[in-house]
């Protein structure tokens, strides 16, 4: 499993998922919000599984 997130992919995802999951627990928006929790594990892990079908990564040019 090779790392896919790069750095600035990896921070927007952290903080949106950090950012539905506190909305969601203080009521703000309904139980959808938990789904937060998807982009806070792909920022984390810095690996997303839909990059995978297309090739894409966000990784900076490794030499």
């Amino acid at each position: 499993m090779n790392a896919n997130v790069g750095s600035i992919d990896r921070i927007v995802r952290i903080a949106g998922g950090l950012g539905l999951i506190a909305a969601a627990l203080t009521g703000v928006i309904g139980p959808w919000g938990w789904i937060g929790v998807v982009p806070l594990a792909t920022g984390t892990f810095r690996f997303c599984p839909a990059y995978l079908p297309f090739g894409l990564s966000t990784c900076g040019i490794k030499k």
